[in-house]
């Protein structure tokens, strides 16, 4: 097993503090990573504080994960130690469902094992978020990430950018066309970079619909990012140290960031639990 360490909650009522716990070891086809940076969204805060009901504890957040491949799996073909990569909100699927096979493993019918909150595809063992120091992954769930561009303003393109990135593809915007963005926070400002690179999308016009998405398969979110190098852009970010997650939360809650925080890993070594909960309770 894997040490590793970060911070959890430990019920809905309790702030995030400081957990240890074990990684499994890496499988033949695993990543193991090296997290540098993990940014902060909307839906940790609603996990961590059970707001959407099934909530397991301890349970540490995050989605958003960039870092450095450490070591590779003897069957790994996709990655190598030294290569930039992120996780965003699957760790695995079923991968022999029809929404598997065609890359939308978020909607896998046999369902998704997600970063965290959730278990793996045994059922029983519970993934742990990016809020921590290192993570493994199967390399299928493993993205690469374009080397121009920044691990830390990269992170919240694991989430807020395919979120984006996903409807206004699949909905063809380009030249010609409008995008209404509804709010400017953490997503609403990546849609507005994205579409402005894309070209922009009517509703107006012709036959009216409206549709959801859910986040982006594997296959389209490696297209994001590698969209994303192409035009140099990232997130607007605040970087924190990780004792001041607690903060981050309420000021997130009164759209007090521009636009999305991102929690800088090195901070774990900073300091010890008593300093975390002297950040907590000040």
């Amino acid at each position: 097993m894997i040490q590793s360490k970060g911070i959890a909650a430990q019920s809905a009522k309790t702030p995030l503090a400081p957990f240890s716990f074990e990684r499994r070891d890496p499988k033949e086809h695993d990543v193991v990573i090296a997290i540098h940076y993990c940014g902060i969204c909307h839906s940790d805060i609603h996990q961590a504080r059970d707001e959407w009901g099934g909530a397991t504890f301890p349970m540490v957040p995050g989605h958003e994960i960039t870092g450095i491949v450490t070591s590779v799996g003897d069957r790994v073909t996709k990655f190598k130690a030294g290569d930039p990569v992120g996780v965003g909100c699957m760790v695995d699927a079923c991968r022999v469902c029809e929404p598997c096979r065609n890359g939308l493993q978020q909607y896998c019918q046999d369902g998704v094992a997600f970063t965290y909150n959730s278990t793996e595809r045994d059922g029983k063992t519970p993934t742990f978020g990016g809020y921590s120091n290192n993570i493994v992954v199967d390399e299928n769930f493993v993205l690469r990430l374009p080397k121009n561009l920044p691990l830390d303003a990269s992170s919240p393109l694991l989430c807020a950018g395919i979120t984006l990135y996903s409807p206004l593809k699949h909905w063809k915007a380009g030249p010609g066309k409008k995008v209404a963005i509804v709010g400017l926070g953490g997503l609403g400002h990546m849609g507005v970079k994205i579409a402005a690179a894309l070209g922009a999308f009517s509703l107006i016009i012709g036959r009216r619909s409206l549709a959801g998405s859910l986040i982006g398969g594997l296959p389209e979110t490696q297209e994001m990012l590698d969209f994303c190098g192409d035009h140099n852009i990232t997130s607007d970010i605040e970087l924190i140290p990780i004792q001041k997650v607690n903060e981050a939360y309420e000021r997130m809650l009164k759209s007090d960031v521009r636009y999305r925080f991102v929690i800088d890993m090195k901070s774990l070594a900073d300091g010890d639990h008593k300093s975390f909960l002297l950040n907590i309770f000040r």
